[in-house]
């Protein structure tokens, strides 16, 4: 046929819509150019020398279409729309189990925001797709190409504008589990067909009688796609992808993105086709309809355009596979709630139906062997060009097929139902499952349709079993959607699995589990006769810290400085949370290394704070036995301690140098010099800080007292170290708060410090009590009390006294207002202080109610009876001889343990200083000579 006769196809089809347009509209412009403009569209893609095949993403439709025309034409080259840098992962799809996810991850990020990172791009992939079906022919027929030619997954991230809006309008990643199996990656799909008109949207859910797209994609385009032809097929999906590409909004920056993506693609193909003189017509170029319909100047192997592609940033990009769902899917990509799987369904009654043999990768998890699977070269393409011709006429003016009604498929969904609805708690019987059947068929028809669907199926379930209130586990929506086929979970084969999850899986094997599974499994790890599981059990102890929570959960032991377990009890679910294993791989070949580098980001962030640099070193001394990595991190909390200004971090501080010190003092010789010097500069620090803190609004009594805390325990190690007592005598001479807790805190502080003795403490605590002018302010004074006893945990007993005092003396309008508050308190800031308390108080209050009314408090007991003065003569060491002599027993018991066997002197014996003068002169002779030196 000429190229005259090749233009003219669709002159029939566009006479009859410019008709349509003059009758139907007030004038036929606007209508017109739309209606015609549609055609131009259509015949522009069939003419094209390079064939066009425009999919729908994960359509059982497109995917049978796919395979159909794939044994027909036996293409030597295929393009696929898909980021371009994921080309090397493809051949590990046999090692999975579909539905899997192609991913690209970036940690470090370079040339993009830093609120970005990490950055990731997943490509789900399912069987019924037809990007499976040309990926499975290109990688198991040889002499066949695959050829990525979409922007990369860096382009992806340069191209947005700003924020992370993405181009596949993705919502909030779902609670759920299975759905939330791709995190927050962007998502990139082949074919997103859906129309960008709300008000389009809305007519066609409208007239269609349906309540979401998914539904009028699976009725009016999904069934009746199904069983047609190629060409009727391939202008049909050109048809709508122009009709919603001309009817949508005027998203400037989308469209941008949009005609971008396919000036890169046509631009890859061209490049292609020169470097190896591929004939077009050897070559299937697979793309989603709304990008077939484009109409950018790069269009075709004969485009005018030259787009130039920019260089990838610096930023370094990891790939791998990850499980994913259905649900999954969904939740990416906006579709109803199970369409994944109804298509999944559908998939399957296609292929019994059309007899297609689909294509599968050799050795695919869960797939049967087919004839697609063996590896034959590609027959020649058919030299001369087909010639297109006018399918659109006829499928537009046929009508609908309307399918007979299943009643065999109907009953045995309404059986199975009720049977699922009983199982989960609903009160479904015979009665339910009849009402569903006549339901089902009563929507169908009430819907224009001869047979129901199962979105006709889902409503009549909800409507007749759901009823009011939902029992179960599971809501009957969520039921339909098992019984259609249910969320099929991927899985990754252990050869696709980075290095370090296959690591992780190796050194995890004595423990005799299947891993891979998903669920929780039970591990038992007796480290006291098994030597061995140590190391399993340090590895489980790093996966907890590294990878969410669930993952790997300890129900018996513990991991702490200076303490092991003997016997230890792990739920695990690496099988279940697989995507977080392999993204763990993107960071390092081995678990020890990825969480070197994570303490190191800790430890190294410009706002990170001394009490999570401290945090890190105890991480490092826990997992990675310490040595030059804790002492690099000690040396960074040093310098992030010089350099903060404010007393926010300090109780969390103060935890961990207490953890720190104790570890080491009695696991090495000699403690660590960045500790020591860590002392050192902390307690000047503190004195430092300490008068503004007392005075300060923004510091809380529990920070100050956590200061205090520090200065104290610490006091010893630094004064040893060259630090001087007069900075702190200084600190607390400079401090004058007038908040009463903060007054209680100084005052326990001085007890501490000798400048203030108990009996003036408790004297100014009753001086309170007896001024009516401070009683309101009372509990305020106890408040810091109880803070005290973090820095000054000697005061327990008077702590104990002023809170009985407290409640036997204050009046109920002040004291009922402030027990919620002291409870408070002690659960949110003191539960380390409590069994302080409660000890102190155990011992103090008598332990039986009958000795209650008896018993006396012991700081208003009788003070006892002051020491008689020695008599005249028998002070001094004569006295306390004459005292010895008087009562022998201690002496003698002390005697008898050393062994001594000398007897008292009866009478008093002479004073022996001289005679030992005498028998010794040694001692009086150097000093003599000393003194005459002088």
């Amino acid at each position: 046929m000429s190229g005259v006769d090749e233009s003219m196809a669709f002159e029939a089809l566009r006479g009859q819509l410019q008709e349509a347009a003059s009758e139907f509209a007030d004038g036929p412009d606007a209508l017109q150019g739309i209606l015609l403009g549609m055609v131009d569209d259509v015949d522009r893609a069939v003419r094209e020398p390079l064939e066009i095949f425009p999919v729908c993403h994960h359509s059982p439709a497109s995917a049978i279409a796919m395979a159909r025309r794939l044994r027909e034409k036996q293409p030597k080259v295929v393009y696929l729309e898909l980021c371009e840098d994921m080309a090397p992962l493809l051949t590990e799809l046999r090692n999975c189990r579909l539905p899997v996810a192609v991913q690209a991850f970036a940690s470090e990020v370079k040339g993009f925001p830093a609120e970005w990172a990490p950055l990731s791009v997943v490509a789900p992939i399912t069987e019924a797709s037809a990007e499976y079906q040309a990926i499975a022919y290109a990688l198991d027929t040889p002499g066949v190409e695959l050829v990525l030619v979409d922007r990369s997954s860096d382009h992806v991230f340069q191209w947005q504008a700003a924020g992370r809006a993405d181009a596949s309008d993705q919502d909030t990643p779902p609670a759920e589990e299975e759905a939330a199996l791709h995190g927050d990656a962007v998502g990139v799909e082949i074919g997103d067909l859906r129309p960008r008109f709300a008000e389009l949207e809305e007519h066609l859910l409208h007239h269609g009688r349906v309540r979401h797209w998914s539904e009028w994609w699976h009725q009016y385009v999904e069934l009746p796609l199904g069983d047609s032809d190629h060409d009727t097929y391939r202008q049909v999906m050109l048809l709508i992808g122009s009709l919603f590409r001309r009817l949508a909004p005027g998203d400037t920056d989308r469209l941008r993105v949009d005609e971008d993506r396919e000036r890169y693609m046509w631009t890859r193909m061209r490049e292609h086709l020169a470097a190896t003189g591929t004939d077009p017509q050897d070559c299937l170029y697979v793309c989603g309809a709304f990008h077939a319909s484009s109409r950018v100047e790069e269009f075709g192997v004969h485009g005018s355009g030259s787009f130039e592609i920019t260089e990838p940033s610096e930023s370094t990009w990891q790939y791998g596979l990850i499980p994913s769902s259905h649900s999954a899917i969904e939740a990416q990509f906006g579709l109803a709630a199970g369409s994944v799987s109804i298509a999944a369904t559908q998939w399957a009654k296609n292929l019994k139906r059309t007899r297609v043999k689909p294509y599968r990768l050799a050795g695919q998890s869960g797939a049967r062997k087919s004839a697609g699977a063996k590896k034959t070269a590609a027959q020649a393409a058919p030299t001369a060009p087909e010639v297109p011709s006018d399918k659109l006429s006829g499928f537009l003016q046929s009508p609908p097929v309307l399918d007979r009604l299943d009643e065999a498929e109907l009953l045995g969904w309404s059986v199975e139902i009720v049977r699922s609805a009983r199982r989960n708690g609903y009160l479904a019987s015979t009665a339910d499952a009849i009402a569903v059947f006549e339901t089902s068929i009563l929507l169908a028809g009430m819907r224009d349709r001869a047979r129901p669907t199962p979105y006709d199926f889902q409503d009549a379930a909800v409507t007749c079993i759901e009823k009011e209130t939902v029992p179960g586990r599971r809501d009957v929506r969520r039921l339909v959607e098992i019984l259609m086929g249910g969320d099929r979970v991927g899985q990754v084969g252990y050869d696709a699995l980075p290095p370090l999850a296959r690591d992780v899986h190796d050194r995890l094997a004595p423990l005799n589990l299947k891993l891979q599974q998903r669920g929780v499994q039970r591990a038992l790890l007796d480290l006291a006769s098994r030597q061995e599981l140590r190391r399993c059990s340090d590895l489980l102890w790093m996966l907890r810290r590294l990878m969410p929570h669930g993952a790997a959960r300890p129900i018996m032991g513990e991991r702490e400085l200076g303490k092991q377990s003997v016997q230890e009890s792990w739920d695990l679910a690496l099988g279940t949370h697989q995507r977080a294993l392999i993204e763990l791989g993107y960071e390092g070949v081995s678990v020890e290394q990825v969480l070197e580098q994570r303490l190191r980001r800790v430890a190294y962030a410009p706002n990170a704070t001394t009490a999570q640099v401290l945090g890190a070193v105890e991480d490092a001394e826990l997992h990675l036995r310490g040595g030059r990595l804790a002492d690099e991190l000690g040396t960074r909390a040093l310098e992030v301690l010089a350099t903060e200004r404010s007393v926010d971090g300090a109780p969390e501080v103060l935890r961990r140098v207490r953890r720190l010190l104790a570890y080491y003092r009695i696991s090495r010789p000699e403690l660590p010099s960045w500790i020591e010097t860590f002392a050192k500069t902390g307690y000047a620090h503190y004195c430092t800080l300490l008068p503004t803190a007392f005075t300060d609004e923004d510091a809380t009594v529990r920070q100050v007292a956590a200061m205090l805390g520090f200065l104290f325990s610490m006091e010893s190690l630094a004064i040893s170290l060259g630090c001087d007592r007069t900075q702190l005598d200084l600190a607390f001479a400079q401090s004058h708060p007038q908040e009463p807790s903060r007054m209680a805190l100084l005052w326990a502080a001085r007890v501490h410090l000798g400048q203030l003795s108990r009996a003036e403490l408790r004297q100014r605590c009753d001086a309170l009590l007896d001024n009516p002018l401070v009683v309101p302010a009372y509990p305020r004074y106890l408040s810091g009390f109880l803070h005290a006893l973090e820095p000054v945990p000697q005061l327990a007993d008077f702590v104990v006294e002023a809170v009985s005092n407290a409640f036997a003396r204050l009046p109920d309008p002040v004291l009922l207002p402030w027990l919620p508050k002291l409870i408070t308190t002690l659960r949110s800031e003191g539960a380390d202080l409590a069994p302080l308390l409660i000890r102190e108080a155990g011992r103090v209050f008598p332990g039986r109610l009958a000795a209650l009314d008896a018993w006396v408090p012991p700081w208003q007991a009788a003070p006892e009876a002051p020491a008689l003065p020695p008599a005249a003569g028998g002070g001094g060491v004569a006295g306390r001889a004459v005292l010895l002599a008087a009562h022998p027993e201690t002496c003698d018991s002390l005697a008898e343990l050393l062994g001594c066997e000398d007897t008292w002197d009866t009478e008093a014996a002479a004073p022996t200083g001289s005679l030992l003068t005498a028998r010794h002169p040694e001692t009086a002779e150097a000093l003599e000579a000393l003194l005459a030196g002088v």
